[in-house]
């Protein structure tokens, strides 16, 4: 053993505390996301941005505008819950093991993440705040995966793709392309999110729900736009990282406990998030719930015939 490491080596370990450290960074951060916004309350960098409050904007439009706002960050908050829980899990088990998938799921799904705040550039609102955490946390990030690379040197086949899987049970394999298919779903709808937060924006159905157009949330506040389409990026980017990571999840681990207990609290707190606050600010708009109510469905038949297949052959 070497008695003369640096500090931040020793703290470091293997790298997996680092990653770990971001995984409980992201859950706080959504956790807190979703604190304010049932406390109605706008960060103080918002406010200074569009020159009012969020209880003075709620006097415009029924508090719609407001609503919808709310309803996009606690959705943002669930993505962030969920990425924090598959990171913990992803650290705590397959790259401890060495898998180097779990490696290289930290990389893409990283990369990915925090790679989204540079849509502001698409709609010109730079957020000093969310730049500044992102600057803090990337470092973390990095050097855990930099320290964490000598532990993946384990290569294998994703699961789906191996003879076990062909010989398991129709209920588990139901469930295990589920999940992966939910994963695709969620990262196609996160990259959608992404592209219309910096560009369009908004959809019909967000227009209608507010009671407003465009040209109307700009006569407002000309800050009002940029700082939704910052909120709707963020969402995107939460999501299509979440989709990445569940995708890949289900494509390599193999059916444990551990693995169902951190998809299912992922699951619980992204569809949670993202389909509750519809129905808490009553943005219940069938045609927009439809394809979250559709995943949600998926996700859930999915884990329930993996876990009860996993029962079934440990019983």
């Amino acid at each position: 053993m070497n008695a003369d490491r640096g500090l931040l080596r020793e703290l470091l370990g293997d790298g997996r505390p680092a990653l770990s450290l971001t995984a409980v960074a992201l859950l706080l951060s959504g956790l807190f996301a979703i604190f304010l916004s049932f406390r109605r309350e706008f960060l103080p960098h918002d406010v200074n941005y569009l020159g009012m409050s969020a209880a003075e904007l709620c006097r415009f439009a029924d508090c719609r505008v407001v609503r919808f706002m709310f309803h996009d960050r606690v959705a943002f908050g669930g993505t962030l819950i969920a990425v924090g829980v598959l990171y913990l899990w992803l650290a705590a088990f397959p790259l401890r093991e060495g898998a180097a998938w779990a490696w290289w799921t930290f990389v893409v799904s990283g990369t990915l993440g925090f790679a989204s705040f540079l849509t502001y550039r698409g709609y010109g609102y730079l957020d000093v705040w969310h730049g500044t955490a992102t600057l803090a946390l990337l470092p973390t990030f990095v050097l855990g995966l930099t320290y964490s690379r000598r532990l993946a040197i384990t290569r294998a086949t994703p699961w789906i793709r191996t003879e076990e899987m062909k010989g398991a049970s129709w209920r588990l394999q139901v469930g295990r392309y589920g999940l992966v298919a939910t994963g695709l779903g969620i990262t196609l709808a996160g990259l959608v999110i992404l592209y219309l937060g910096s560009t369009e924006v908004f959809v019909a159905e967000d227009l209608g729900f507010m009671g407003v157009t465009r040209q109307t949330l700009d006569a407002v506040n000309p800050h009002l736009v940029p700082l939704i389409a910052h909120d709707r990026a963020g969402f995107g980017g939460g999501l299509a990282t979440i989709g990445v990571l569940l995708t890949m999840c289900a494509a390599y681990a193999r059916p444990r406990r551990s693995f169902h207990e951190a998809v299912a609290i992922a699951g619980a707190a992204g569809f949670g998030s993202a389909v509750g606050t519809h129905f808490v600010e009553g943005y219940l708009n069938p045609i927009h719930l439809a394809p979250a109510f559709a995943g949600a469905a998926l996700f859930g038949v999915s884990i329930a015939c993996e876990v009860i297949a996993s029962r079934t052959r440990q019983g």
